[in-house]
Order: structure tokens, then sequence, then C-alpha cells
């Protein structure tokens, strides 16, 4: 093996782990258990009393994604020994999983006013916003994480598309080598500029995370503050879609509220099959929730991913519960690529409860969308690789894992009758044997990736579920931390940005009242 191993997790219900009192911080003992065909999480902090919640909204998917597990080995270079989860973080010798995205905000600044959002000048008081030179060591940081260097760098705040060297610190991660150079945007600049998405695309962008919550003029109200948003978004993706040699790569990326969008999860994944040209994925996240919060108002909207799955079913015509799978999942395959090619790859070792995700295909001869799993067998696939890849010796590993052998035992659990017809088993197993990019992006040709992840708050945070994260903060004190601990709980990000931020005032005598700054 080079970067995965079975999970030390413990399985089944109820389970003991640790979480911290959402008042005091204090790190405490929490229990997950059934109740009425949910996961519910429950704990009590001597001084502030009980906390109750939602884990995870369907206690079938729960189970089973938990048969997925699998832990990384952890890095090889950790920042520090760590023996104080989570009051003392950078990536420490505690932490299962290496770096698989990096978040690196360049501004807490913003064009909007969101009233869900966590990251914003304007509510803090203070502009965080990182030099050139700052944003360069961070991504040398990372890319010297060992023993995968970071493949991929996501560029977020605030709004990035508004910081000064933007483009810069883009053709910077190009010739640092990062694989995916991805930004997390509105879509406001890109909507109201038209070559800025030529751009970004000539500056070496891959892909566009666009904040995308639904089709009502109510939910971009509620959400962010913004009325006729929905018209800016609908722009953007035009500018995305027109961009040269190709579409510049896009994400939807809606945050998920109960009783306020999800009502149109499935008008959403629909949405993305319609603009295959430009969408690649949608990629669902269920709010997470900030500040002193009613314990009932907490249960009544509380959404997780179990509530998604059981309503991307409602709300389509063609998922079922066993299309989805937990995110390591994906950590079996990159072991297969890393064993084929002596050399360790990428692997996605979070814990099974973080994300959940499935490819759905549009098949345009008969009209009608297919998920992965109608013409191949998932779990029959990796029931029979899964112990192959996880007991394969150095030696060895090359006279297993050959490309004739891999396309008899997919060969084994794939329907070509129920196939999408423009769909070849050997171009997508051409990966393995070019291991190249190109042939990695034939999986995609007419499909639609769907992702969830739920990042934590104070209320559901699992200190299980923070050891193993693997999409994590560089810092300019030369820190990498896992998003959960960055944004939530003890709250590195205020601790980071006030120690590397100026106030308005003087941010205004610099620059004058620049973007984000001028309503305060």
């Amino acid at each position: 093996m080079y970067v995965i191993q079975e999970s030390k997790l413990k399985k089944g219900l109820p389970k003991e782990t640790q979480s911290i009192c959402p008042v005091c911080k204090k790190v405490i003992p929490a229990t997950i258990y059934e109740e009425n065909g949910k996961v519910m999480y429950k704990k009590t902090c001597p001084e502030h009393g009980e906390f109750k919640d939602i884990y995870f909204g369907d206690v079938e998917t729960y189970l089973r994604y938990e048969k997925w597990a699998f832990d990384g080995v952890g890095v090889k270079n950790p920042q520090i020994n760590g023996t104080n989860c989570p009051l003392d973080c950078g990536l420490c010798a505690l932490h299962y999983s290496h770096t698989s995205l990096a978040n690196i905000d360049l501004t807490n600044r913003c064009n909007l006013k969101c009233p869900i959002c966590f990251a914003n000048a304007n509510a803090a008081g203070y502009v965080y916003e990182p030099t050139f030179e700052q944003v360069v060591k961070m991504m040398e940081t990372l890319r010297n994480e060992k023993p995968v260097p970071t493949p991929a760098v996501q560029f977020a705040g605030g709004e990035p598309t508004i910081y000064p060297y933007f483009l810069e610190v883009v053709k910077k991660a190009k010739e640092l080598g990062f694989a995916q150079i991805q930004v997390a945007t509105n879509g406001v600049r890109i909507a109201h500029e038209p070559d800025f998405a030529q751009k970004m695309l000539d500056a070496g962008l891959h892909t566009v995370y666009l904040q995308f919550d639904g089709f009502k003029e109510s939910t971009y109200v509620k959400t962010r503050g913004r009325p006729g948003f929905l018209k800016e978004k609908l722009q953007a993706l035009e500018y995305l879609r027109h961009t040269k040699p190709k579409p510049l790569a896009t994400v939807l990326v809606p945050v998920i509220v109960k009783g306020v969008n999800d009502d149109e999860v499935g008008k959403l994944i629909d949405f993305g099959l319609e603009n295959l040209d430009v969408v690649r994925s949608v990629n669902f996240q269920p709010v997470s929730f900030a500040g002193r919060i009613p314990q009932d108002e907490l249960i009544v909207g509380r959404y997780t991913q179990g509530d998604l799955i059981n309503d991307l079913i409602k709300q389509t015509n063609y998922f079922e519960k066993r299309d989805f799978f937990p995110i390591p999942v994906a950590a079996l395959f990159s072991e297969l690529a890393s064993q084929i090619f002596k050399q360790p790859y990428v692997a996605f070792t979070s814990h099974p409860h973080c994300g959940t995700a499935t490819y759905v295909f549009k098949d345009y001869d008969r009209n009608k969308v297919i998920p992965i799993t109608r013409f191949i067998d998932v779990e029959g696939l990796l029931e029979e690789l899964r112990p192959k890849i996880l007991e394969a010796k150095f030696d060895n590993r090359s006279k297993i894992f050959t490309v004739p052998y891999l396309y008899r035992v997919f060969k084994k659990y794939y329907d070509e009758n129920q196939a999408p017809s423009h769909f070849k088993i050997k171009e997508i197993l051409d990966v393995f044997k070019e291991g190249t990019k190109d042939s990695l992006g034939k999986l995609h040709w007419d499909s639609l990736f769907i992702g969830a992840m739920h990042f934590q708050d104070e209320y559901n945070y699992d200190l299980e579920r923070l050891k193993r994260c693997v999409i994590h903060y560089a810092t300019p004190d030369g820190r990498v931390i896992p998003f959960c601990a960055y944004n939530s709980g003890p709250v590195y990000r205020t601790e980071v940005e006030k120690k590397f931020s100026m106030s308005l005032e003087e941010y205004r005598k610099r620059y004058g009242n620049a973007v984000g700054t001028e309503g305060a």
C-alpha cells in the first residue's frame, strides 16, 4: 500500500466519539445512535448542558457507507506532533489524510453580503488579504507535502476574483504544478466582465465552482440578499460556456437550506444535464449553522446528506439509494493507480459520512438518464478488487494489476446493454494504461458528477471526521488546517485573519473604498 489502509473507525450503532461544546468549545464525549430512521447525535457539557442534533438523515445509507471506510496513512512531514485535537492544529501526526484539495482564501472582501456567509470583511471589521508573496509561500507549502504533493488548489474568500493579483496567483499555481486549479466564486465579476472568463482560462484555471442555489428569486434573497441574482448566474454561465478553445469547466455549488431550496435539488441535477457542455458537476453543500441556535430550531432546520439522497430520489425518476457511495470509495481507485504506476497518488480518505457521490450519464440515443450503477455493478467490482488492492505487495504489483487483468475484472461487472450508447469501457480503462489526464477525462463525456460535502459546525462536530478531513486551508503562517477546524469549532479562521489583517479604516486609507469595504 502507498497511502490507504482499512479504517480504524468503529462500525455500527450506537457508538461513542468526541465532540466540542458549542458554547465553551471544550472537548466532550458524544454518542451517535439511531432514532426513528435517522442517525442522531447527543452530547452533554458539564457547564452548558445537553445538545442533540441529527447526524445523518437516513440510517440505512449511513450504515452502508461505513462498509467503504478507508483511512490514509497520514503525512510524512507533519507540521506538529499533535496531541490535543482540535485545539492544536496544523497538519499533525494524529491526522490520517493528506491534502486532496487545499483552499487558499485570497481576501475576506466580497461584492456581496450573504446572510449565510462566514467570511466577510464588513461583518468582521477588518480586511484579511495576504500579499502575493504570502500566497506563493502557501502554495509552495502545499506542493512540498509528503507522501503526495497537494494536487489541487481552490482560491476562495470572500470573493477571490476581486483579489488584486487573482490572475497572477492562478498563473503561479500552474507554474508550481497543481493539476487542478479552481476558484470558488459567486460569479458576479464573470457576469459583468464579458472577457473575464477567458482571462481565467488563459491564466491556467481549470474549474469554476459557481454558487448556484436554485431557480427561485426568494432563494437568492434569503441566502444571498440579492434580488435578480439568478439572471447574473445564467449570464456568468454563458460567458464560461463560450471560452476558447473549450468551455471553462463549471461546478454548480448549491448551498441547501431546509425549507428554502431543498425542493429544487432534482431540478438542479436536470439543469446540469441540460448544460453538459459547460457544467461538469453539481456539488451540494447542506448549510452549516453558526451561532447559538435553540434546540428545536436546530432539529427542524438540519438538512443532511441522507435527506439530500431521499429528496433526489423523490424529485427525479432515475435515482435509487444504491446509486450513491461515500467519497472514500474513490481512494480504492487512486490506490490502484498508485500500485500500477509505482508512485503515490492523491487519495480521498475522508470519513465515510463527510461526503457522498455518484455519476449519471445522458444517453441521447435513448433519451434517458442512466446512473453509473445501472450498467456497472460498482459494489461487486469493489468487493472483488478491494482485498487485492489492500494486500498487494510492492514486488508483485505490476504482475497483478495489468490492464488485461483489469479489463477482465471490469467486464464481469459491466452490462453493455444497459450502458449509454457512447460509453466504451476500454477507453475508460486506458487511464490505467496511459495514466494521463486526457484518458481520465473520457469518463466525463456526457456525464455529470453529483457530489455533496456536509461541512461540520459546532453542533455536529465529530473529531473522528476532523482527523480524516481531506479538504484543508493553507495559511500565511505556514500551517495547513482541516476545513472544519478552520471554519468551526475553535475557529482558526478568526485567529489567522486577525493576525494577518488590517482595520477597515487603515485599508481605506491605503486603497480607498475598495469593493467589500465601502458599506461598513
